[in-house]
């Protein structure tokens, strides 16, 4: 079991209002891929491809409020970084490798 696999059930934090950039929602459209799945996961604790030091981040981001980001390779090749601001006003989900 993975770390986050207990959250599954448990949204973790406030989204806020969601955005997707022009260039995300065409990379998501054409991997067949709907923007509220990788939102869900997101929300949930499921971080995607990070590694673990940047996994433990986000754990710590959660608790003390900071922003936090995920990162979801689609079947496509292509990359979406999924973005929450520290004050929780605002989720942004765009096309990019967020490393």
């Amino acid at each position: 079991m993975q770390s986050n696999d207990i959250y599954r059930d448990k949204v973790r934090f406030k989204a806020g209002r969601a955005t997707v950039t022009p260039a995300a929602a065409a990379a998501l459209e054409l991997a067949k891929v709907h923007d509220i799945l990788l939102l869900a996961r997101h929300i949930h604790g499921d971080w995607g491809d990070l590694g673990e030091r940047d996994r433990l981040q986000n754990e710590l981001a959660v608790l003390l409020d900071l922003g936090i980001r995920s990162r979801y390779a689609l079947p496509t090749g292509s990359v979406i970084c999924v973005t929450t601001e520290a004050d929780r006003s605002a989720t942004t989900m765009r096309l990019t490798d967020c490393g």
